[in-house]
């Protein structure tokens, strides 16, 4: 069985990233980029599926683990009786390869430590051809399938069935490093790295990127972290923002609501952006811009609401057999069925990142602002269109409440952009447009009798997506009908203190099976709760969401509170941008009061 969720830390490269569980193996690897093939699968099922352990072989050990300030080494501790040793594991930034580094250095005694490797390419469908290769030097070891290679350098791997491994002893003050690189089998096999130059070179990277914000005093490391997740999440080279590292890790523990979320949405990737802005991020602003302005260009009308890292469209879904799933949860899924899907909101959260974009100072291009122009030009046709809204839902298309507040959201970014900033566009209707889809809302996706916005026009459920209404400035937060709003998703949504998304009991998803609190929702009543005057409730939520953060300062999509544990794709950036504007409200509200 995998471990759970929250005992796995990232690392990674701004390219793809691992999972490091606390027994010290390899669990997830996806080499070169975040959506290849998996290396190492054997968080979606055995040993087998690919793993690469190093830990001590006595029983007895234990350990402990941290991130080196600002940075995404993770240096794992491990107490022996008969020593103690510190693995630092890393991903070389900057070296235009795809690399782990695994450090292991002597702290005292002598301590007896395990490797384990076994290569599993194609999302383990794939067996490597094995060889020792002492041409590329002492100890080198090759594994080879299809497209794929890898060099392994270190202490000397010997064969047992279907995997290698060595035992060695590393002493007080002695360090030994082991190296993995991937390379296209078709190419030699690269050279040795400079370990001690690549650790310095990596640690010095992210520490200066992460000196460039002043996270707020209150959740200061929580902050801190949660950027650096997202900009590990964010692609180096094409600036495509991925939702979470992984693929299939369910919502709902043997159920099939198991999804890919390596790919880049719209979304996430502009929610994302704002985040980041937040704390001065000027540059991920452009670099993202410009991989919006390659992904969408063309006809607004074939704008999908995600693409691949480079900007890829066609990202069709299929079920793996090679892999059973996290503890048996199955289907295990690659690529999203969603990319075909039509949300309405994608328009507002896009807009709303380049206008806060123009307001921290990133200059309009000559394509970025006719971009705009031109999807509000497509909005103007086709604004009343039903969508799949915020969730994805695979039922019906309906008139979604937070999906229209998103397009009224789109034409007010517009009319300031003229208004404001003296760019040039057809101010007159898009404000017309804009206070049309104001009262349609407020008619057909309001419900009086219970004084609360409604999930969908025509229906009495409410959705957690509504506690954005007063973010993008829709309704003040003190408004009597957002305080109804609130009310009635405290009373239909909270489980044990957490928010659902939806009731998945309506039928809206036209998926079987439920799931658990969604924890970018629970963020989200934080703000709605720091803007409204409840400030004592916001830092209670606040202080018991951070609290779910597993030891290094990773959450996951969702939290079982029955069983005490984090649930879906991890590390997970919806939730991570969500705890940076929580932190920031709070700070806001703290300095107001």
């Amino acid at each position: 069985m995998a471990l759970p969720i929250e005992d796995y830390a990232m690392i990674g490269d701004c390219h793809t990233a691992a999972l490091v569980g606390r027994t010290g193996s390899i669990d997830w690897l996806c080499l070169p980029r975040f959506d290849s093939p998996s290396t190492f699968g054997a968080l979606l099922g055995t040993e087998e599926h690919g793993r690469w352990l190093l830990a001590p072989t006595d029983a007895r050990s234990t350990s402990t683990r941290r991130y080196l300030d600002g940075t995404f080494l993770l240096v794992t501790r491990w107490d022996t009786p008969d020593g103690v040793v510190e693995v630092t594991d890393l991903m070389p930034h900057g070296d235009r390869r795809a690399d782990v580094i695994r450090r292991i250095r002597g702290i005292s005694g002598n301590v007896e430590l395990r490797q384990e490797l076994a290569i599993r390419f194609d999302y383990a469908d794939a067996m490597p051809w094995m060889r020792q290769a002492p041409e590329y030097g002492s100890n080198a070891v090759i594994g080879i399938a299809g497209p794929d290679a890898v060099i392994v350098r270190g202490p000397a791997l010997h064969a047992t069935n279907h995997y290698h491994e060595s035992v060695f002893t590393v002493a007080a003050g002695e360090t030994v490093d082991i190296v993995l690189t991937w390379y296209p089998s078709h190419r030699p096999a690269p050279g040795p790295l400079d370990v001690d130059e690549q650790i310095e070179d990596t640690t010095a990277w992210w520490r200066e990127w992460a000196s460039r914000s002043e996270p707020p005093a209150l959740y200061r490391h929580e902050v801190e972290r949660s950027l650096l997740v997202l900009r590990a999440l964010t692609h180096e080279d094409t600036g495509g923002i991925v939702a979470a590292a992984t693929t299939s890790l369910p919502e709902e523990f043997g159920g099939s609501r198991n999804w890919d979320y390596r790919y880049t949405w719209i979304r996430d990737a502009s929610l994302t952006l704002s985040a980041l802005m937040l704390y001065g991020y000027e540059d991920e602003a452009g670099h993202w811009r410009h991989w919006l302005l390659r992904a969408i260009a063309g006809d607004p009308a074939d704008i999908q609401i995600m693409y691949g890292l480079s900007g890829e469209r066609r990202l069709p879904e299929s079920e793996l057999t090679s892999l059973p799933g996290y503890n048996g949860s199955s289907p295990v899924r690659v690529g999203n069925g969603a990319s075909d899907q039509y949300q309405g909101d994608i328009f507002g959260e896009l807009m709303i990142a380049l206008r806060e974009a123009r307001r921290i100072g990133v200059d309009e291009d000559q394509y970025s602002w006719p971009l705009q122009r031109s999807l509000l030009g497509f909005l103007e046709e086709t604004w009343q269109r039903p969508d799949n809204g915020i969730w994805e839902i695979r039922g019906p298309q309906v008139a979604f409440t937070h999906s229209r507040a998103m397009i009224w959201a789109a034409f007010a970014c517009g009319v300031e952009a003229v208004e404001t900033y003296g760019l040039d566009g057809p101010v007159e209707r898009w404000r017309e447009l804009r206070d049309t889809i104001r009262h349609e809302i407020e008619t057909e996706g309001y419900d009086p009798v219970r004084n609360t916005f409604r999930q969908h026009y025509g229906t009495s459920e409410v959705d957690a997506s509504l506690l954005l209404l007063s973010q993008i400035g829709f309704v003040p937060a003190d408004d009597p009908r957002m305080l109804g709003t609130v009310a009635a998703i405290e009373e239909d949504l909270l489980r044990d203190g957490l928010l659902l998304r939806y009731r998945t009991e309506s039928g809206v998803d036209g998926l079987p099976g439920g799931e658990h609190p969604f924890l970018a929702c629970s963020f989200w009543l934080v703000q709605q709760y720091a803007h409204s005057g409840r400030l004592d409730d916001a830092v209670a939520l606040m202080d018991r969401l951070v609290g779910l953060c597993n030891d290094v300062g990773l959450l996951s999509e969702e939290y079982d509170v029955e069983g005490h544990r984090q649930v879906g794709n991890t590390p997970q950036a919806f939730s991570h941008l969500a705890l940076v504007r929580s932190a920031d409200a709070i700070a806001r509200a703290t300095a107001v009061r």
